[in-house]
């Protein structure tokens, strides 16, 4: 029998687009919004000067505030998109063509081609699928004092508990919040989403970075917050995870053959790609040479 966990005292509140909850030291907010309007859009393309996901959710917002150390720490749409390479793709970069390129160059490039290349103009050029390994931001002037180092592997305090994860403990707030979404002119999609649980012994974070362009390839970055709030002095853990494996890799993990709709859902994607040997999904992936692949794992020490 699962032994009954005590609700700490804690306080919830609501306005008409965000959630609250305080509980113990911290303050975490949630803020959701719909599809950002198109004057902000004008505006967030001029500042970051690459074009922008169909979808934006420039209003989402989660924060979580360390209210003794004046500690915040934030995911917003916005600074994801600053990760994503703008200008010419380079080595590390992770570019991708979409899979029919190379045979439609080869068909008007050949000798045998009889089709004129189209007349084109310059564009500037950044990484069409968004990819971002994007952990986070820090949200207060107070906050950059505190450093994320290196875990101690042999600190079981520096790791995220999963078992603690895993029991069916009373969940006090929870929010999911999208921060961008775009099906790349119709040649994959590419998302990013952030979750929150806050429980009676700790606040956990997901920010899940998910691509798939047919054909191609599928990619993954997950970004992993754990506070205990039994830590002393309070600790947060943050572990980033990268994956990458050619889409007939995956396609090949599919329940039922003829149905391609598991190869839409971000869930069953990662589930796939992290069951793979480390070897494929996190050394050769899928030959781009991607930078984000593998694992690390951080820890930051705020004041009590």
């Amino acid at each position: 029998m699962a032994q009954a966990v005590a609700l700490p005292e804690h306080k919830l509140s609501e306005s008409p687009n965000s959630r609250a909850i305080e509980i113990f030291d911290w303050t975490v907010t949630a803020a959701t919004g719909p599809i950002s309007s198109a004057t902000y859009c004008a505006t967030l393309h001029s500042s970051l000067g690459l074009p922008l996901p169909e979808m934006m959710f420039g209003s989402n917002l989660l924060r979580i505030t360390h209210r003794p150390s004046g500690w915040a720490y934030a995911f917003r749409a916005e600074d994801a998109l600053r990760w994503v390479r703008n200008g010419p793709l380079e080595p590390g970069d992770g570019g991708v063509k979409v899979g029919y390129a190379d045979v439609w160059l080869k068909s008007r490039t050949g000798a045998d081609s009889q089709m004129p290349m189209p007349q084109t103009v310059e564009t500037k050029p950044y990484d069409w699928t968004y990819t971002t390994t994007y952990a986070g931001s820090l949200d207060d002037a107070g906050s950059s004092t505190v450093q994320w180092i290196p875990a101690e592997p042999t600190n079981a305090l520096h790791a995220i508990p999963i078992d603690e994860l895993l029991r069916p403990d009373p969940i006090l707030f929870y929010a999911e919040i999208p921060l961008f979404d775009d099906e790349l002119h119709d040649n994959g999609a590419s998302h990013l989403l952030v979750r929150i649980r806050v429980m009676p012994t700790c606040i956990f974070i997901l920010s899940r970075f998910t691509l798939r362009v047919d054909n191609v390839l599928f990619r993954a970055h997950d970004t992993r917050l754990y506070h205990s709030f039994a830590s002393s002095p309070p600790l947060v853990v943050r572990e980033t995870r990268g994956w990458e494996a050619p889409y007939e890799h995956v396609k090949r993990s599919l329940p039922r053959r003829n149905d391609l709709m598991p190869l839409t859902d971000p869930n069953f994607i990662c589930k796939v790609l992290s069951d793979l040997p480390k070897e494929a999904s996190q050394e050769a992936g899928a030959g781009t040479g991607w930078r984000g692949l593998g694992d690390v794992v951080q820890v930051a020490e705020l004041q009590s």
